[in-house]
C-alpha cells in the first residue's frame, strides 16, 4: 500500500500549481473580456494564494480531527465546483470568489499530500519523497502555461478552467479508489479545533518569525513576478501567448535545475550561509532588473528577454532560499512541527499575497514593481543578519 502511495500524491499535488500557472497567458484577454484593469486580473492570483495561506490554519486541524481521506475528497469536490464556477463566471467578482474557493480547495489537497508523507515514512524516507513532490511542483510552471496558451488559442480562456475541472474529476476517482487513510492511530482528535495556546509558542519565537519572513519574502517576489509577467510581456511588449509560455517555461526550467543543485549548495555551505546567498541573489536580481530597464532594449522580444533574465536569478535565489529557511524556521519545534508548519505556510502565502496585492495598487510598471518587492525585502533581512543585536533571530538552532 505504502509503495503505491507516491504516484497518487504526485498526481494530487499538481492541483495547486496547475491553478496558478495554466491561465497566465490568458490574463490580458480576461481583462479585456471583463472590462477590468490588469491589476484586478492579477488579484485572482493574490486571492488564490491568500486563501491557501489562511486555509493552512483552518483546514490543518480538520485533517487531524476527521482524517486525510475525507479532507482530500472534500477538497477535490470543492476544486471541481470552484473550477466550474470560474469557467462560467459572467461577472468578474464571481471569478474572484471562485478563486478564493479554489485556493481553499488546493490548500486541502496540499495538506493531505504532505501530511500523508509524514504519516507513512521515516524522516529519512520522507526527505526523499518531499523532494519528489517538490520536483513535481517545480515542473508544472514549465508545462502549464504552454498547455494553457494552446487551450486558450483554440477554445478561449475558459477552457483552462474546464481542464482543471476534468483533471480534478480524474483525481476524485483516483483518490476515491486508491488513497488509503494514513492518519496515525495516536493522533489527538479531541478538544477545541482552534485555540490560541497552540499557536502562541510558535509566534513568540523570534527565530521562527525571522525565517518565516524569509520564506514570505521569497514567495512575495515569486508571486509578483508571476502576476506581472503576463502584463508586461503580452500586454505591454506584445509577445504572443505561445512566446510568453516559452519564456516562462525557460525560467521554470532554470528553477528546476536550481532546485536539484540547492541540496549540494546547502551541504557545502550550511543553512544560514545559503540563506544569505539566496537573499543576496535576490538583491542582485533587483539591481539587474533596474539596470536593464534603464539601458536595455525597450520593445519586442529583446525587451522580453531583458525582463526575464533577472527573473532567472530570482528563480535561483528562491530555490536556494526555501529549503534552508523552512528548516531553520522549524528547527526549534520538534514536538510542535505540525502547528509550526501550518503557521509557516500561513505567514509565507498570506503575507506574500498581501504584499503583492499592495504593490499592484501602485502605478509602478512590472519590472520596477517586482524589483521593489524582492529588493526591499531581501535588503531588510540581510541588514538584520548583519546586526549583532539580532543574532538570536537568525543563528543556527536545533530541535528541543
Amino acid at each position: 500500500m505504502r509503495r503505491n502511495l507516491l504516484p497518487i500524491l504526485m498526481s494530487l499535488v499538481v492541483l495547486s500549481p496547475l491553478a496558478i500557472d495554466i491561465y497566465l497567458p490568458s490574463m490580458p484577454t480576461m481583462a479585456a473580456e471583463f472590462s477590468v484593469s490588469m491589476s484586478e486580473v492579477q488579484s485572482t492570483l493574490v486571492l488564490f494564494l491568500f486563501a491557501m495561506g489562511v486555509g493552512q490554519i483552518l483546514i490543518g486541524p480538520l485533517a487531524d480531527r476527521y482524517g486525510r481521506r475525507p479532507i482530500a475528497l472534500g477538497g477535490i469536490l470543492l476544486y471541481i465546483a470552484s473550477s466550474i464556477f470560474a469557467a462560467t463566471a459572467m461577472e468578474f467578482h464571481w471569478l474572484q470568489l471562485a478563486r478564493v474557493l479554489q485556493g481553499l480547495a488546493a490548500c486541502s489537497t496540499s495538506i493531505v499530500v504532505f501530511s500523508a508523507v509524514r504519516d507513512c515514512f521515516t524522516p529519512k524516507e520522507g526527505a526523499r519523497y518531499y523532494s519528489y513532490l517538490n520536483g513535481v511542483i517545480c515542473v508544472i510552471p514549465a508545462l502549464a502555461p504552454t498547455l494553457g496558451g494552446l487551450l486558450a488559442m483554440q477554445f478561449g480562456w475558459r477552457s483552462t478552467f474546464v481542464f482543471m475541472t476534468l483533471y480534478a474529476i480524474a483525481m476524485m476517482l483516483l483518490v476515491g479508489y486508491r488513497l488509503p487513510e494514513t492518519r496515525p492511530s495516536h493522533t489527538v482528535t479531541t478538544g477545541p479545533l482552534y485555540r490560541w495556546s497552540r499557536f502562541k509558542p510558535v509566534l513568540s519565537e523570534p527565530h521562527f518569525m525571522f525565517y518565516a519572513l524569509c520564506c514570505m519574502a521569497g514567495m512575495a517576489a515569486i508571486l509578483s513576478y508571476v502576476s506581472y509577467a503576463p502584463v508586461w510581456l503580452i500586454d505591454k511588449l506584445g509577445v504572443s501567448e505561445l512566446t510568453f509560455s516559452g519564456l516562462f517555461g525557460l525560467n521554470a526550467a532554470v528553477n528546476i535545475a536550481a532546485c536539484f543543485l540547492a541540496p549540494m549548495v546547502i551541504n557545502k555551505l550550511g543553512n544560514r550561509p545559503t540563506v544569505i546567498l539566496a537573499l543576496s541573489t535576490m538583491v542582485l536580481s533587483a539591481l539587474l532588473q533596474v539596470f536593464v530597464q534603464a539601458v536595455g532594449p525597450q520593445t519586442g522580444l529583446p525587451a522580453a528577454f531583458s525582463f526575464m533574465l533577472p527573473m532567472m536569478l530570482l528563480c535561483v535565489g528562491f530555490a536556494l532560499l526555501l529549503g534552508p529557511a523552512t528548516s531553520m524556521a522549524l528547527a526549534a519545534f520538534g514536538e510542535r512541527a505540525g502547528t509550526a508548519t501550518a503557521m509557516l505556510g500561513f505567514i509565507q502565502m498570506s503575507g506574500a499575497s498581501l504584499l503583492a496585492g499592495l504593490v499592484q495598487q501602485t502605478s509602478l510598471t512590472a519590472p520596477y514593481a517586482v524589483a521593489l518587492v524582492m529588493g526591499c525585502l531581501a535588503v531588510s533581512l540581510l541588514t538584520m543578519m548583519a546586526m549583532s543585536r539580532f543574532d538570536h533571530w537568525h543563528q543556527e538552532q536545533y530541535a528541543h
